[in-house]
C-alpha cells in the first residue's frame, strides 16, 4: 500500500510539473477550439486569420492564433507541424515578434493545392518567398535560430535533414516573442497539430 501511495504521488506531482512547463507560454488571439499536451498543441485554427503588412495587397492583418513565450538573448527554436490544410493560405509555423511592424513567420503554406515551405520577413512592411513541395508531405519540422541581428530559417521533412530556407535581419539584443503559429485568412477552418515545441539559448 506504502508503495502505491509514493506511485501516485509521483505521477501527480509529474503531471502538474509538467503542465507548468506551459505556464510562461501566452495565447495572442487564441483559437476557439485547442487543446494542451504534454507533448504538443493541437488547435482548429478559426476562419478570418492571418498575418501581412501591405505589400502587393495592400492591407494589414494581424490576428491568427499565436502562442508564444518571452525570449531574450539568442536562441534556437524548433517545432514539428502536422497540418490539414484545406484552402487557400492555410498556413502554419513559428514566427518570432517584436511588435505588430517587426516580425518573422516561417512554416507551410497552402497554394493551389500546394504545400510551400514558406518565410514572411516584416519591417514595416512584409515580404514573402516559398519553396514549393508537390508531394504534400505529411508533416514539416522547423528550426528559427535568432544570433545576433539575424535569424536563419531551417526546415526538414525528416527531422534528420535540414536545409536553409531564409536568413534575414531581426533586430538584436530586443526582447522577442517566440512560438507557434497559424493562421487561416480565406473561410474555412483546419486542424492543425505542433509537437516538441522547444526554445534552446545559444551562445
Amino acid at each position: 500500500m506504502k508503495n502505491i501511495t509514493l506511485f501516485l504521488t509521483f505521477f501527480v506531482f509529474g503531471a502538474v510539473h509538467s503542465a507548468q512547463a506551459q505556464s510562461n507560454m501566452k495565447w495572442y488571439s487564441k483559437p476557439a477550439k485547442s487543446v494542451l499536451s504534454n507533448n504538443g498543441l493541437t488547435m482548429t485554427v478559426d476562419p478570418g486569420t492571418n498575418y501581412w503588412r501591405v505589400t502587393h495587397y495592400g492591407f494589414i492583418r494581424d490576428n491568427g492564433p499565436f502562442y508564444y513565450a518571452e525570449q531574450t538573448g539568442d536562441f534556437e527554436a524548433s517545432v514539428k507541424i502536422t497540418g490539414a490544410y484545406k484552402e487557400l493560405f492555410h498556413q502554419a509555423g513559428l514566427m518570432v515578434r517584436i511588435d505588430n511592424k517587426n516580425w518573422i513567420k516561417t512554416g507551410i503554406e497552402y497554394v493551389d493545392g500546394v504545400q510551400n515551405v514558406s518565410a514572411v520577413v516584416t519591417r514595416f512592411v512584409s515580404d514573402w518567398s516559398v519553396v514549393p513541395r508537390h508531394d504534400s508531405p505529411k508533416s514539416v519540422w522547423l528550426k528559427l535560430l535568432r544570433k545576433g541581428d539575424y535569424v536563419q530559417i531551417s526546415y526538414s521533412f525528416d527531422g534528420k535533414k535540414f536545409d536553409m530556407l531564409r536568413l534575414a535581419y531581426f533586430p538584436p539584443k530586443v526582447k522577442a516573442m517566440i512560438g507557434m503559429v497559424a493562421a487561416a485568412p480565406g473561410k474555412q477552418s483546419f486542424n492543425v497539430t505542433f509537437e516538441d515545441f522547444k526554445v534552446v539559448p545559444v551562445k
